[in-house]
């Protein structure tokens, strides 16, 4: 029997038809046009359910199951989107439309909760029963898994990691508040903390990139190139990943933390000086209860397949 998970984005709806393996057999992807109504963009996720089916040679008779990974606040007992702001939806009720098109059970997690079970079940995580994954982006996600099954809380609302307080009264955070973690650790933070860097720093090789034209990437680049400027960037953006971390190793001691997002493909660079300061500043320090801290490995793949394993 076959899965089918569906990683609803902003920007596109991505459906694998996923084996009893967790291996995505076939893919297919489409615009989502978040401006539209909900009821257009939950029929071309059905249409992109159909192609991807056909890619795979497979029928639905042969799914047991559909699971979606969506952004925002999603009840999962209701099957409901109760708040996704880049959709613009509101209390959408897509398990329900989505099993009277197709007639299996679906299932429903944020998008974050899902690429978190996907580790633990085909990726960097597997076995482990008590982890965190953290991804790095335009903000910081997060998805916890106790006892080998998703962390939601109450009304579906837990695992907002990236609004844990890390500086208080500091930096404006999307969400109202100051002083997010979000807002020092996320890839957004590290392109503001690489601007000031070159504004302060115009003798820095960071002030040869125009303000407009900063990455994610230019800071590492710069220190590849031996720019002194850069490493000290990188060196703070580091221990404010790194006291997030030590956070949640105070709060819910995993046996695990996963790093995800484009950042984590720096690898040791960022992981090694992250695990030095959890295990300084950890509570026990090198005696407490430190996990395992290393990046995540299914990238764009696992809002998919941890959408199909719900």
């Amino acid at each position: 029997m076959y899965r089918i998970g569906i990683d609803l984005g902003g920007t596109n709806i991505a459906v694998g038809v996923v084996n009893e393996k967790y291996e995505i057999v076939a893919l297919h992807s489409v615009p989502t046009g978040a401006s539209r109504p909900a009821a257009e963009v939950i029929r071309d996720m059905g249409d992109a359910v159909e192609a991807a089916l056909v890619k795979a040679g497979v029928s639905i008779d042969q799914c047991e199951s559909i699971g979606v990974g969506s952004p925002g606040n999603c009840d999962s007992e209701k099957g409901v989107v109760t708040r996704a702001y880049n959709l613009g939806w509101f209390d959408v009720p897509i398990c329900a439309k989505l099993q009277s098109r197709f007639g299996i059970p679906v299932r429903l997690s944020n998008d974050a909760n899902c690429a978190a079970l996907a580790e633990t079940v085909a990726g960097a995580a597997i076995g482990c029963k008590n982890m965190v994954l953290i991804t790095l982006g335009t903000g910081v996600g997060g998805g916890i898994i106790i006892d080998g099954k998703i962390y939601a809380g109450m009304r579906s609302a837990g695992a907002e990691l990236g609004h844990m307080l890390l500086v208080l009264d500091g930096e404006e955070c999307t969400c109202g508040r100051r002083g997010c973690w979000e807002t020092y650790a996320s890839a957004t933070a590290l392109i503001r903390q690489t601007r000031q860097a070159a504004a302060d720093h115009p003798d820095s090789l960071l002030a040869q990139t125009a303000p407009a034209d900063v990455t994610g990437r230019t800071v590492f680049d710069a220190a590849d190139a031996g720019d002194a400027v850069a490493d000290a960037v990188i060196a703070q953006y580091c221990v404010y990943i790194a006291a997030g971390f030590t956070d949640l190793v105070n709060s819910l001691a995993p046996e695990m933390i996963l790093l995800g997002g484009g950042i984590s493909r720096q690898g040791e660079r960022l992981l090694a000086p992250i695990r030095e300061y959890v295990a300084n500043n950890c509570f026990g320090q090198k005696d407490g209860a430190i996990p395992v801290i290393k990046a995540a490995a299914l990238g764009n793949e696992a809002g998919i397949i941890g959408a199909a394993a719900l």
